[in-house]
């Protein structure tokens, strides 16, 4: 899946100018995308392939979510990216355990008070992993990764065995590494083996916690309002608006994180009008691979140069590649609306919110500020 951590994204939409209607859609300057596009793309679409050819479908969400390890090779140098994608996929490989362990020991899926266990857990990890990512310098930032895989899997009544589903992970994530050194094999595309501009340790732990809080009232509040509008609404994917709602939370300014609110509803809309023609094209499960794959690539393209137009193809990337195994039709991408219209509205409020306390605090936007490397 992609990622939002570049001044890029804010230059591109950023400033006095960033709420005018042709600034919404603006491309910033491209910095060889298609590079970390192919890895990314590559990454996912390897996996697929595999678990396909064996008939395991019931795995490809495990090696999916492990294959996130991909889009933090965003990263100069070897050494640099190696590490980089080792924190981030050992955060995630926690992550995915907790999630399947949940769905089996402390979900009752059977009974009405299962939603709200997914709620509650995953407001949990939207508050624990924002922390985490900051203080294990993770780029990108924030917890909106976490949020999905840990829901998306907690969610599911019915898992593959653990043993399998993690080995499934691991052996994505272990992919994902390999695929971020291989340019190192080739002595003219080879970096020194040593460390070069790694991010900085947080010091001002009062800004990360504030975050930290930001993502805990955006993800719980999110998933409330979409839980209890879930019966009248005929929804199944409430932690859509719990993803939907961290959003918002990243950004320099209050109006860069309105920005990429409206950024999220409107690509998703798009997003929506490409995964109907999917729909009604039924594809094989060899298609389907190809077009996550191609989606991934497309994200990677775009999602440091406009949030809006990398929605388009992340809308897609995320319905197939959760319903791959179960099958897609068209309540998803009425789900998929809904849920996205309440977590970005719910997500621009908290962010409102934060800027009004932390004005009359003389710090104008310090909660719910998000990390300026923030995930997409």
């Amino acid at each position: 899946m992609p990622r939002d951590d570049s001044p890029r994204s804010s230059r591109g939409t950023g400033g006095r100018r960033s709420l005018r209607f042709t600034a919404l859609f603006a491309l910033a300057p491209g910095e060889r995308d298609h590079r970390v596009a192919f890895r990314a793309a590559l990454g996912v679409f390897l996996p697929l392939v595999a678990l396909i050819a064996i008939d395991r479908l019931d795995l490809a969400v495990f090696a999916i979510f492990g294959a996130f390890t991909g889009v933090y090779g965003r990263v100069e140098g070897h050494r640099n990216r190696l590490e980089a994608q080792l924190r981030a996929g050992a955060l995630f490989w926690v992550v995915i355990l907790g999630a399947w362990l949940s769905s089996a020991r402390l979900v009752d899926h059977a009974s009405g008070w299962g939603p709200w266990a997914v709620v509650g857990l995953t407001t949990a990890v939207a508050w624990s992993c924002s922390l985490a990512t900051a203080y294990l310098r993770i780029r990108p930032a924030g917890s909106l990764f976490h949020i999905f895989a840990f829901a998306a899997i907690a969610s599911q009544p019915r898992l593959p065995p653990l043993g399998e589903a993690m080995s499934a992970t691991s052996a994505t994530m272990l992919l994902a590494v390999a695929i971020g050194l291989a340019s190192w094999l080739p002595p003219r595309s080879r970096t020194p083996w040593r460390r070069v501009r790694t991010p900085a340790a947080p010091t001002d732990h009062r800004a990360v916690w504030l975050d930290s809080v930001g993502y805990l009232l955006g993800a719980g509040i999110a998933g409330t309002v979409a839980t209890l509008l879930s019966p009248a609404w005929s929804t199944e994917h409430t932690y859509w608006a719990m993803v939907a709602a961290v959003v918002p939370l990243v950004g320099r300014t209050t109006r860069h994180r309105v920005v990429r609110g409206v950024h999220r509803i409107l690509g998703t809309i798009a997003g929506l009008a490409v995964m109907a023609v999917i729909v009604l094209a039924a594809p094989s499960p060899w298609v389907a691979a190809l077009v996550i794959g191609l989606m991934q690539f497309g994200a990677e393209m775009l999602i440091t140069r406009n949030y809006f137009w990398a929605q388009v193809f992340v809308t897609p990337l995320a319905l197939v590649g959760t319903s791959l195994a179960a099958g897609f039709g068209p309540g998803l991408l009425r789900d998929r609306m809904l849920e996205t219209l309440v977590g970005a509205a719910v997500g621009v409020c908290v962010v409102l919110a934060g800027s009004a306390w932390g004005g009359r605090a003389g710090k104008p936007g310090a909660p719910a500020a998000g990390n300026p490397a923030g995930p997409g």
